[in-house]
């Protein structure tokens, strides 16, 4: 019988092979075709945040875009799919999605009680995977806990719906999001400590400015996760404090920072805009395109 760290082990160095996959997802769910290169362009929703989800994804198809990420809207910068959710809500939502021509690769979730238990955690975590795959999404993101006595009940949580997300050909990722989370090595530690191709890193590299105070760059930072990452909220930073940018205004050196994770094995996927400069509809729709072209831009010189 096969030992049960062999297996551990080489589930978890299977991850290259489920990030080419999440690469795919996304497109057999919806009539969107794959973004040059294989990459897939997307913004989330936050921008939006003071508005009404509909017409936060008008205006991210009128910014060129064809991929989305779900995470907050209004009113009340709500999360636009939680545990609050029904799995009909859900579906509704990847309808209109892809009415308007934009497939889902991520949703973001919020919490799903690790902090009351084990077994309530596995719940709601299984009940989120439930409505991002009744969505249409390629995957889950995790924010992860700040909590030093919550990191071992909620990682068995993750690893405990790992294989229920796999049978969902859904991924479970983790982003820098500061707390136990809020660097490179920091988050292959917790990758390691669940040991399971279903769970990946979402790379984030204005949260390490921001974790850090402006101390840790990016750059420098990418070098500590080859391997692990399957895809990226592609947001900026400027000081003291600041992530609502449009990226490519900030400090992170985005050249840098995708020619080094491309060094690491990361060649493909998923790259979703989460932060752009504040401002009303109009000029939002227009950082969006802005963000849009100069991604497009990188990653024609890469």
């Amino acid at each position: 019988m096969e030992h049960e760290s062999n297996r551990t082990r080489r589930s978890f160095l299977q991850g290259s092979l489920s990030c080419a996959i999440l690469a795919g997802i996304g497109d057999t769910r919806t009539a969107a075709a794959p973004s040059r290169k294989g990459w897939q362009i997307g913004c989330y929703t936050r921008p939006w945040a003071d508005f009404d989800y509909l017409t936060a994804f008008d205006s991210i198809a009128q910014a060129g875009y064809r991929h989305l990420g779900l995470m907050t809207t209004a009113p009340g910068n709500r999360l636009l799919i939680s545990l609050s959710n029904s799995e009909a809500e859900a579906a509704k939502i990847g309808r209109e999605a892809r009415d308007r021509g934009l497939a889902i690769l991520t949703v973001y979730g919020g919490d799903f009680n690790a902090e009351k238990s084990v077994e309530a955690g596995i719940e709601g975590l299984r009940r989120l995977i439930d409505l991002s795959a009744a969505c249409g999404s390629s995957s889950l993101l995790l924010g992860g806990t700040e909590k030093p006595g919550l990191v071992d009940a909620y990682y068995e949580t993750v690893r405990r719906c790992c294989e229920y997300a796999k049978e969902k050909k859904l991924l479970l990722t983790v982003k820098p999001h500061g707390g136990m989370n809020a660097t490179g090595p920091q988050c292959r530690k917790i990758l390691e400590k669940v040991g399971h191709s279903s769970f990946r890193l979402w790379y984030d590299p204005g949260n390490i400015f921001y974790y850090s105070e402006g101390k840790l760059d990016p750059a420098e930072d990418a070098a500590t996760v080859d391997g692990l990452v399957c895809g990226m909220s592609v947001k900026d930073y400027l000081p003291p404090q600041n992530v609502e940018v449009t990226p490519g205004t900030g400090q992170v050196n985005f050249p840098a920072v995708l020619a080094r994770l491309k060094k690491g094995g990361f060649h493909s996927g998923p790259l979703v805009v989460e932060c752009l400069k504040r401002g009303d509809l109009a000029s939002l729709t227009r950082e969006a395109e802005q963000a849009r072209r100069s991604l497009e831009g990188w990653l024609e010189a890469l």
